[in-house]
């Protein structure tokens, strides 16, 4: 696991997302494409580092964050620009793309 991989909750997910740019990965643990996801996720999390906050919700256990966004689908991967969404893939996606999208929005 990446250590440089952040995991929020519906206490700190605010304070993380308020500033810079930051990819939350909504996810739940039973979700098949979540888990194929989820490596390609630790990959941006030590290639970005420093870069951008890579982190990653469990959509059980923050259900009022999860609902505040309206994600229906898991997965659901969200890019932040200080504390504001700009951008939303759901589904499953590619390595590059999603690392595009975090140096897209970084500016």
């Amino acid at each position: 696991m990446a250590e440089n991989l952040k995991y929020l909750n519906d206490d700190n997910f605010e304070s993380t997302i308020s500033k810079g740019v930051t990819l939350v990965d909504f996810y739940a643990d039973w979700c098949g494409p979540c888990r194929r996801i989820a490596p390609l996720i630790e990959e941006l999390a030590t290639e970005l580092q420093g870069q951008a906050t890579i982190a990653k919700l469990d959509v059980e256990q923050a259900q009022r964050t999860t609902a505040s966004f309206q994600v229906m689908s898991i997965p659901t991967i969200i890019i932040f620009k200080d504390g504001k969404e700009v951008e939303r893939i759901v589904g499953l996606t590619d390595k590059d793309r999603l690392k595009n999208v975090v140096l897209k929005a970084k500016g």
